[in-house]
């Protein structure tokens, strides 16, 4: 079964691995009918070769790196072809190219394999095609409120209308303003920093937007997202970090505790160790996983005996 073209990921959902099941087989049955339609309508699928499509001018999601989904979706089309076409436009200023109104990732996967990609060309202007491409999206609810956010800002940098951007997005004045502040609000750094945290909604991205009007918060979460352990997190475990660092007013009032990068023998971040009076914490880079945390588990009694034997000694010898 072909993997529907952006799949949302995985959802916190009361029935887990069913609902998931059941949605991805809606989204595919919305794009079977979606072509059903357009083919009834006598628009025709074509051949067309990837290295001559460009993105949307007006990108609605961000990028990502290749993961789970897409590599499925590319070995569904490497065994059984593309079973649905993507919708593109003429580029309007270079001849011969095309502009992608959706169906981005079925786009590459194409060009990955090597093979041309069944599409539907169709005129489209620049209303037409965010408004194709946003309610496609916004159907399928795969787009996270920081990417459906950051688009409407966009749109309306670009010129884009406050109606045309309540249809690409299929929601009302009231909601469309609450998107646009949010995302004038944080900066495209942190934005960028974070990823689209697919499980974090309005209220959170509200409350941090708040949060970062006030300058000390701001540095605090720019701070957080710098830290080398940041970008191991999955997207909604960054936003709660971030969140978290902005929230901490009380950290100005105390002195920071030093940081102690570890780095590996090729010069990359493997680890972070904060120390204080307290206590001492660890964190580990995603390199090896679970696995090298129950290794330096294992050691760490040993660890701090010979610590203790070493401390023991060197305080003799400084005595003598």
């Amino acid at each position: 079964m072909l993997s529907a073209d952006n799949n949302p990921e995985p959802r916190r959902v009361a029935a887990g691995a069913v609902r998931s099941m059941k949605e991805t087989f809606s989204d595919i049955e919305r794009e079977n009918e979606a072509l059903r339609a357009r083919i009834a309508a006598g628009e025709q699928v074509i051949d067309v070769d990837p290295g001559a499509i460009d993105p949307s001018p007006y990108a609605d999601r961000f990028l990502q790196e290749e993961d789970a989904s897409f590599e499925a979706l590319k070995q569904s089309i490497a065994d059984r072809g593309q079973e649905i076409p993507v919708l593109l436009r003429p580029n309007p200023t270079l001849a011969g190219r095309y502009q992608t109104a959706f169906g981005h990732r079925r786009i590459r996967a194409a060009l990955q394999l090597g093979r041309p990609v069944k599409a539907i060309i169709r005129a489209l202007g620049d209303d037409d095609l965010v408004i194709a491409q946003g309610v496609e999206n916004s159907a399928r609810e795969d787009l996270s409120f920081i990417e459906r956010a950051v688009f409407a800002r966009r749109l309306e940098s670009a010129g884009r209308s406050r109606s045309v951007i309540q249809q690409a997005l299929a929601i009302d004045r009231a909601e469309a303003s609450k998107l646009i502040s949010v995302a004038k609000a944080v900066p495209d750094d942190v934005v960028r920093a974070i990823g689209k945290a697919p499980r974090i909604g309005r209220g959170r991205w509200q409350e941090f937007a708040e949060l970062l009007r006030e300058g000390s918060a701001l540095k605090r979460a720019r701070d957080a997202t710098a830290l080398p352990a940041f970008s191991s997190l999955d997207g909604d475990a960054r936003f709660a970090r971030a969140l978290a660092a902005a929230k901490r007013v009380e950290a100005e009032q105390r002195p920071a505790r030093p940081i102690i990068e570890i780095k590996n023998s090729a010069g990359q971040s493997v680890a972070e160790i904060r120390a204080s009076e307290r206590d001492v914490k660890v964190t580990l880079a995603k390199v090896d996983g679970s696995a090298f945390a129950r290794f330096l588990a294992a050691r760490l009694p040993e660890l701090l005996e010979e610590y203790r034997s070493f401390d023991a000694i060197d305080g003799a010898s400084k005595g003598a």
